[in-house]
């Protein structure tokens, strides 16, 4: 079993920055994609950034140029900077991670357990 536990978020003003984290433990053999996605009340979870073993990165539109996301590969970690918070920034965001697990069934999916980060006009 592997667990994704999420660290960061809060409460900041437009402009400013937060950084979140997330690791994974467990039975972990590698960990394919990792990324952040986050979700409004009432609507869809959409994708923030994702970055794959290789090291390619995607960006939603609406956060290039302002967010950054990197993985420790070592350490089974993912963080993503974000910069220039704007007030519809605010949703509860979610660690994902592609995982393969040491007991050789294929890999799946993960997430964190969400945190809240508002940013207030």
């Amino acid at each position: 079993q592997v667990q994704l536990v999420q660290s960061g978020g809060g409460l900041v003003q437009a402009g400013g920055s937060l950084r979140l984290s997330c690791a994974a433990s467990g039975s972990i053999f590698t960990i394919y994609a990792m990324g952040w996605y986050r979700q409004v009340s009432g609507k869809q979870r959409e994708l923030v950034a994702i970055i794959i073993s290789g090291g390619s990165t995607n960006y939603a539109d609406s956060v290039k140029g302002r967010v950054i996301i990197s993985r420790d590969n070592a350490k089974n970690t993912v963080d993503l900077q974000m910069n220039s918070l704007k007030p519809e920034d605010t949703a509860v965001y979610y660690c994902y991670m592609n995982v393969m697990s040491r007991n050789g069934e294929p890999s799946r999916d993960y997430w964190g357990q969400g945190t809240q980060v508002t940013v207030s006009s």
